[in-house]
């Protein structure tokens, strides 16, 4: 795979995520001025807005009703939702790219490499269902779903023992934080023996 084509890549990814951006963004701010009276809630461009927004819309607003928040906030809940979504795909698709040039390499490797390439994808891929985990609880995704069933399996083995030692602390959880760092040391650890 080229340098010309990998840039090409990532400005691509980059592209898809200010466009996502830049929708929300438009949602929100014709909902703000729908709100504020600036425009008519029956303009053209109100309508016009609603009519490919509302599909997403509708379930963010039952979550905000649930939580007891009021639902005229769900168009700025877009946009931030728009825009841990842009850095997401960013990451997820450069993360892809260094793998696919990692593995390419891999011909031409000595066991020891492949060793250290297999060890360092395996704390990648604990690290990324951590986080998954801890955004999956911000935005109450069921355990028991079929996905999230895996990111627990990948996680539960560190978390729970890192929960039954920490104090309670009310409402916050810094377990994951913990099992994050847990994580990054054990990696360091390793990664500094195989050297």
């Amino acid at each position: 795979m080229s340098t010309e084509l990998i840039g090409w890549i990532i400005f691509a990814t980059r592209v898809v995520a200010a466009g996502i951006f830049f929708l929300a963004l438009l949602v929100a701010l014709t909902h703000w001025a729908v709100r504020a009276g600036k425009l008519q809630p029956f303009g053209a461009w109100p309508r016009f807005v609603r009519g490919w927004s509302d599909r997403l819309l509708h379930p963010i607003e039952g979550q905000i009703v649930r939580r007891g928040g009021n639902p005229q906030d769900a168009s700025f809940w877009l946009l931030g939702i728009a825009v841990a979504l842009g850095l997401g795909l960013i990451a997820v698709v450069q993360w892809i790219l260094e793998m696919v040039l990692q593995v390419m390499s891999v011909p031409d490797a000595s066991p020891r490499y492949l060793l250290i390439l297999a060890v360092h994808y395996l704390f990648r891929i604990l690290i990324a269902a951590l986080f998954i985990r801890v955004i999956a609880s911000w935005i109450n995704v069921s355990p028991y779903n079929r996905f999230m069933r895996i990111v627990y399996g990948l996680t539960s083995w560190l978390i729970d023992p890192i929960r039954r030692l920490l104090p309670a602390m009310g409402p916050l959880d810094f377990s994951p934080l913990v099992a994050y760092f847990l994580l990054y040391l054990a990696e360091r650890t390793l990664m500094g023996l195989m050297v």
